[in-house]
């Protein structure tokens, strides 16, 4: 089609502007049994992993079983951060998966609260309750996003 690297850049930013858009009117509130969980990603490998990581970007994530994600990028994991964005994302009275970080204490106002403790187990053995599908994104769109050399912030 004898199209510069600017033009092509640009078609597909529009498309993703456009894909995002779309999704999040079709989106609208969640509900049911709702996984969530946050991630990190970019940054250098060095150092420490996780909550304690530098120069990573923090993205906090909702997924429907059987049904839509929602994520978005966060400036911290503070109660207050996520519960907005349970508050704005989710229905009242749904069901929530969690791990057991401390962020997740108050979701109990907004409906039913399941506690996956990770040091111990990945699926609770007794009520069978997890957050696999969260962390299965995660791991899909870290897998993903690597063959891309990550995903600039400002996009």
């Amino acid at each position: 089609m004898k199209l510069d690297q600017k033009t092509v850049s640009r078609v597909y930013q529009h498309l993703r502007e456009c894909l995002y858009h779309t999704a999040e009117l079709e989106a609208g509130r969640l509900r049911g049994e709702i996984e969530l969980d946050e991630a990190y990603f970019g940054g250098k490998r060095k150092g420490k992993r996780g909550r304690g990581a530098a120069g990573k970007s923090l993205v906090f994530g909702l997924l429907e079983r059987k049904g839509h994600v929602y994520t978005r990028v966060i400036e911290g994991v503070s109660a207050p951060v996520l519960m907005q964005h349970i508050k704005e994302k989710t229905r009242k009275g749904s069901v929530y998966y969690t791990d057991s970080f401390r962020g997740y204490q108050s979701l109990k106002r907004y409906g039913k609260h399941h506690q996956v403790n990770h040091s111990k187990s990945y699926v609770d053995k007794r009520t069978k309750n997890h957050i696999n599908g969260i962390e299965g994104f995660w791991s899909y769109a870290k897998h993903i996003l690597y063959n891309y050399r990550g995903v600039s912030k400002w996009t």
